[in-house]
């Protein structure tokens, strides 16, 4: 499934092709968010034009969307997302803990919308089997997810790459707790395996929170499955109480016990900076909002750093956002910042849209920069260059 064409000689860098029924990865990738199996703003022929290679969708959400009679006669996602590249599910892992201790701690992107205590009860009850939902804080009935359902959706939704069941935890979770979590996510990835009877690709999932032998038992753990890839379980942005400083050590921890033949899928984690530091340390693929939630809210990615197209400086900017971007938008049809500050005005939904397909191809264009630097062994000088363009932002 993966192979390693280039390996940087001055750090764990390395370049890579992962196989796939719908067509090759080139790793280092971006994988593009397609939540309820669409990007965004995007119609599916504007996919082929922002050089993305693997969409990811997730599985929690699908599921309640479809629900279980729903999923019976699903053709798949490739057909119902008019997309025939590369495909990802993730477990449904993530709301375990998003719907659960994210919630109930007021952290995270929900935290601001929470209106009432009401709002922070945690909507999961964990145990050792599978973890119960309540979609409705009033409604008593509860859905049940466990691994084996968990990997009967993924089957269903007929993904390229699927991820065994896990419980990520907060960075702020005490030892024993975390301990507990990943012990968990080790039983879970054995019935994943033991439930999958797909061709699809399987990623078994580390975690182990902050605690470095958590994170070293836990790499050996998975490593040493017949898994096909392995994805790092990550909640490290501000909004959950990380830090770039926590991350780094976690990649330090977890990446030397792991198989070297085998692709490393980072969870949730995609600035720019973060990127650039987990090429570094060894990763392969990365999946995040940042492309396409920002496009939506008006933070547009340039060469220079990142602009908000809604400031009232861009009423009158004929530019277009990037001079060096080959983008449709920008190359093609060359948009100028002021007609985008106008659509926003405007909300139109053009707006999303072209906005959208900038910030996703300034990433994908971003990791194919990345991988030339790779392969001919000047990945760090490269690093060091592109960071210090952004260092007065």
């Amino acid at each position: 499934m993966f192979e390693i064409l280039k390996q940087d000689q001055n750090s764990r860098a390395r370049t890579g092709v992962i196989k796939t029924d719908h067509g090759e990865i080139q790793t280092p990738a971006y994988v593009i968010v397609g939540t309820y199996a669409s990007v965004l703003c995007l119609e599916p022929e504007d996919l082929p034009k922002t050089k993305t290679q693997l969409i990811i969708a997730n599985t929690y959400h699908l599921w309640r969307t479809l629900g279980d009679k729903g999923l019976v006669d699903f053709p798949g996602l490739h057909e119902m997302m008019q997309w025939q590249g590369p495909l990802m599910t993730d477990s449904g892992g993530f709301q375990v803990f998003s719907l659960g201790f994210l919630r109930e701690s007021g952290m995270g992107y929900s935290a601001a919308k929470q209106k009432d205590e009401s709002e922070h009860k945690s909507m999961v009850r964990i145990t050792e089997a599978g973890v119960y939902f309540r979609p409705d804080i009033e409604n008593s009935e509860e859905l049940y997810l466990d691994a084996e359902t968990s990997i009967k959706i993924q089957e269903q939704l007929a993904a390229d790459i699927i991820v065994a069941f896990d419980e990520p935890t907060a960075p702020i979770a005490d030892y024993e707790y975390t301990k507990s979590a990943m012990q968990r996510t080790h039983n879970w990835a054995e019935r994943s395996l033991e439930a999958k009877s797909s061709a699809q690709k399987i990623y078994g999932v580390v975690q182990g929170g902050v605690y470095e032998d958590l994170r070293k038992e836990s790499a050996k753990f998975i490593g040493g499955f017949p898994f096909e890839g392995i994805a790092i379980g990550s909640t490290y942005g501000d909004a959950y109480g990380g830090t770039k400083a926590k991350t780094a050590d976690m990649l330090e921890w977890t990446i030397p016990n792991l198989p070297e033949h085998k692709p490393r899928h980072l969870f949730g984690v995609g600035g720019i900076e973060d990127v650039l530091n987990g090429v570094e340390a060894g990763i392969d693929t990365f999946d995040c909002v940042i492309p396409t939630r920002e496009a939506r809210h008006a933070r547009l990615w340039t060469s220079s750093g990142p602009i908000d197209i809604k400031k009232g400086k861009f009423d009158f900017d004929d530019d277009v956002i990037d001079e060096a971007c080959n983008c449709p938008v920008c190359a093609e049809r060359q948009i100028s910042r002021s007609q985008l500050r106008k659509l926003f005005k405007e909300k139109n939904l053009e707006a999303g849209r072209l906005t959208t397909i900038h910030n996703v191809y300034f990433f994908n264009d971003l990791m194919e920069k990345i991988r030339e630097a790779v392969n001919e062994n000047r990945f760090l000088e490269f690093k060091k260059e592109y960071l210090a363009k952004l260092s007065d932002l």
